[in-house]
Parts: C-alpha cells; sequence; structure tokens
C-alpha cells in the first residue's frame, strides 16, 4: 500500500503522533494532512523530507498492513501567527482549564500534544475530550513503571478511544548505563542519570516534532520549583520542530487549580484514575523511585526519598528553575542565598512556643550530658518544601507541649551549617526531627515521615 502526503514548502514534521477525536464515526484516521490512499498513489516528497524519521508513536488503526516503520510524515501545520506568550499568560490567568486547552488546541492544531503521565493528569484529557476538538496523548514509557500504571494506560485509551504515542529511551544508552552501573544506581549517586536516559531524552525527541505541548503542572505540586508557573509560557530548555530556543510553545491549563480540585473534577466525571492512588500514591513516577506519601508529608516526598527536597525534580521542567535553585539542585545548597540565618527566603516554624537556636545554641545542647528537660529540635530549610508541608503540625505539636516541660525547638540547618549538621546531627535530609532526652547527651533520630502531631506526640511520649 502506497501513501499519499500533502505537505508545504515551509511546514514538516518529524513526528508520526496520532490525532484523537471525540468522534466515533471517522472511518479514516488522519495525521494532521497524512492520509490513507489507493494502492497505487505514490509519496511525492523533497530529500530532506524523506530522510526525516517519525517519532514512535502509532495511531489507531485497523488495517494491520501499514508497519509504523513504513511511515513518513509531513503534515500540513497551521500557521502560528507571533505572539507575546507573557501578555497570553496574564490574559488567561484567571481563565478555567478547558478555557484554556480549547484556546491551545485551536491556536495550534495538530502541532501540539498532551503529556500524559499515568496519573491525575488524566484530568487534562477529560478536558481535551470536553473541548470536543481532535487531541493528541504522548506518554513516556521508561520502562519502569509500575504494573497498575500500564494497566491504567490501556484503560485510558479504551475509554476515550485514543491511542496514547509513547515515547521509549533508547536501548544502547539504556544497556550501557545498566551494564556499567547497575539496575539501581540511583540509589547511590542520584537520579538525574537514570531520569536524563529514560525520560528526559525521550521527550526531547517527541517535542521536536511538536510546535507546543501540555502539561499537568501544578503551583501547589512543588513549592520550591514551580509556584510560578504560569497557563502558558514559551519553553525555557526544549526546542520545537522549527528548532531553536523560542520554538515550542508550554501550556500549564491547571497551574492555578488545587489539588483537591482536580480530584473533584475527576470524580464528578467518572474519569479513571490510576489504582496506584488508592494505596496513598499522590505523585507517581518509575516503580523503584516512587512511593505512597505519609500524613503530614507533601506529596512530592514520595519522590526519590532519599534524596534532599531540593531535587525533586527529574529535569522534565527543569525551566521552573531559577538560577539560585538550579544551584541548589546541582551543588550542595550552600549558596550565600540560604546560609543559615540569612537570604530572602522568609523563615517558617514561626511560634512563641518554638526555641529558634543559634549554633552555638545547637552544640551547648548537644554536649549537654545531663538536661533539665528533654528537647524536640527539627533540623529545616526553610526553601524545603517538605518543611513547609509539616509547618503546620509542628507549630501545633509546639503549642500543645508549651509547658509540659518539654522544650520544641528548631535549627536551621541548610547553608553553612549543612556540613556540620550532617556530621553531628545525623542530617540526612530535611527535615530531620531529633528528640534530646533528659539524662543522654546522644539525640535520637525520628526515623518514621509521619509528621502529624499525633504521631510525633506518640515519639515524645515513649521517650520522655
Amino acid at each position: 500500500m502506497a501513501f499519499a502526503v500533502t505537505s508545504s514548502s515551509n511546514a514538516v514534521s518529524g513526528s508520526s503522533f496520532s490525532r484523537s477525536s471525540a468522534s466515533s464515526d471517522i472511518k479514516v484516521p488522519q495525521i494532521g494532512s497524512f492520509r490513507l490512499a489507493d494502492r497505487h498513489a505514490t509519496v511525492n516528497l523533497s530529500h530532506k523530507r524523506s530522510a526525516m524519521k517519525p517519532v514512535n508513536a502509532e495511531p489507531k488503526r485497523n488495517d494491520p498492513m501499514v508497519p509504523l516503520a513504513a511511515t513518513i510524515v509531513a503534515p500540513v501545520s497551521p500557521k502560528v501567527e507571533v505572539e507575546d506568550y507573557e501578555q497570553l499568560a496574564k490574559e488567561l490567568d484567571n481563565a478555567s482549564p478547558l478555557e484554556i486547552i480549547d484556546k491551545a488546541l485551536e491556536k495550534f492544531g495538530n502541532d501540539i500534544a498532551i503529556a500524559f503521565s499515568g496519573a491525575e493528569d488524566v484530568a487534562l484529557i477529560e478536558y481535551a475530550k470536553l473541548t470536543g476538538r481532535p487531541f493528541r496523548v504522548f506518554s513516556l514509557d521508561t520502562g519502569r513503571l509500575n504494573p497498575e500504571t500500564y494497566r491504567f494506560f490501556d484503560e485510558v485509551e479504551k475509554h476515550y478511544g485514543i491511542r496514547i504515542e509513547y515515547m521509549f529511551p533508547d536501548a544502547v544508552e539504556v544497556q550501557a548505563l545498566v551494564r556499567s552501573k547497575g539496575l539501581f544506581s540511583f540509589y547511590e549517586d542520584g537520579h538525574q542519570e537514570c531520569c536524563r536516559v529514560r525520560k528526559v531524552r525521550p521527550l526531547r525527541r517527541a517535542l521536536k516534532g511538536l510546535r507546543a505541548w501540555i502539561t499537568g503542572q501544578r503551583k501547589d505540586q512543588s513549592p520550591g520549583t514551580r509556584s510560578e508557573v504560569p497557563v502558558v509560557q514559551v519553553d525555557p530548555v526544549f526546542e520545537g520542530m522549527d528548532g531553536g530556543i523560542g520554538s515550542l510553545v508550554k501550556w500549564n491549563p491547571v497551574s492555578n487549580v488545587d489539588g483537591k480540585d482536580i480530584w473533584n473534577f475527576l470524580r464528578a466525571m467518572n474519569v479513571p484514575v490510576n489504582s496506584l492512588h488508592t494505596q496513598g500514591y499522590v505523585s507517581i513516577g518509575c516503580e523503584p523511585c516512587t512511593r505512597p506519601v505519609l500524613p503530614g508529608q507533601h506529596e512530592r516526598e514520595g519522590r526519590w526519598w532519599w534524596e534532599d527536597a531540593k531535587a525533586k525534580e527529574c529535569g522534565l521542567h527543569k525551566g521552573n528553575l531559577k538560577q539560585d535553585s538550579a544551584a541548589q539542585l546541582n551543588g550542595n545548597g550552600n549558596g550565600a542565598s540560604h546560609s543559615n540565618g540569612t537570604g530572602t527566603q522568609s523563615d517558617i516554624f514561626n511560634s512563641k512556643s518554638l526555641v529558634t537556636l543559634s549554633r552555638t545554641g545547637i552544640e551547648n545542647l548537644a554536649r549537654l550530658e545531663s538536661r533539665k528537660e528533654p528537647w524536640l529540635v527539627v533540623l529545616y530549610a526553610p526553601w524545603c518544601p517538605f518543611c513547609q508541608a509539616m509547618e503546620e503540625s509542628y507549630v501545633e505539636l509546639a503549642e500543645k507541649l508549651a509547658g509540659s516541660g518539654v522544650k520544641v525547638a528548631k535549627f536551621r540547618a541548610d547553608g553553612e551549617q549543612k556540613e556540620y549538621a550532617q556530621k553531628e546531627l545525623q542530617l540526612g535530609s530535611f527535615p530531620t526531627i531529633l528528640f534530646f532526652p533528659k539524662y543522654s547527651s546522644k539525640p535520637i533520630k525520628y526515623a518514621s515521615e509521619k509528621r502529624d502531631v499525633d504521631s510525633l506526640m506518640a515519639f515524645i511520649n515513649a521517650l520522655r
């Protein structure tokens, strides 16, 4: 079978992402201007276009005779005029996710796709369906996802009548990484290298076939890195099909929506969800790097839990990071902007019932072999989203313990104090909670990640 491809002189796509539609009466699947023709038609492409390789994505079709490797795609793309996206973001800041996605699909047609992670961002697909416009969905299959996530992908495809356009990591790169460093090297030297091979590079390939993409980022997901995400922006990191910085537009239609409102929407619309959510998972990624969160924990704390809170991004949304935040991610967080007791970040754990310890104060407390009363101390960094997430419960605990004979305190352990805290105070990641008993010089580290008031109180009562 041969194909006819309508192409323009200035709009060529290397993507073979499928185009999905809510309508069920379309008989012939289309990809941009790509169409199935009779078996005597020919392909009329320039030498440059015929050398292009399609992205690994497959449209939903009943004809098994068309292998993916044989497809060459050069869709006619809508002409996109230059637009001030900062101004557009301001205009759409109070718009609903439905209105924002409708605008995105209208503007970019077949050159935009929804990035689907297999979590609550299924809401994006539901919104796209509600617009009544054709839409496309892609996902990164890292090869390390939970079985529940794979089953959820299948359920979503059947529910919406679409084919998710899966992107896979390069087999040679994965093989080299695993053979040289093993299957679980990220537990020892950080997740960035594995994420770069299994997620970032496949995403980069996918986006090179697009002019825009839609993500499920929300401001409340990660206060440290996503608190200023606009509803639409020129992607500061990745490139689109035209090449160069500024060639790709990034839409974040649920940026201003609270997580609880996303779930209210999913329940109201009876949308299928990943069964992992019923097991305590909120933010869902690869199986070895994801676990349920506990009461008092931030949702991102279920990801890469063995690392400091500042490293809770995999690289897909690196553009969210400001220069000082990027320095934290790439270093040890000892920058001047986060030195102990100074810096621009507003302090947390502010209460009259809490004692603020200086470096001298914590040193003196640690040296005492006998104390008049036991102490509970949190080692924290105010920029850490997980410290911020437990602020309310820790302050409530301090107020409950006021006058009880237990002192509750805080010590800012980032910046220049971090090395001391790691060496002398058992700091592994933020927050770290220590109990200094009345008649022992050695502090006891709170091992659990349950940071609600009742759990912390049980820890104290067991030791005092």
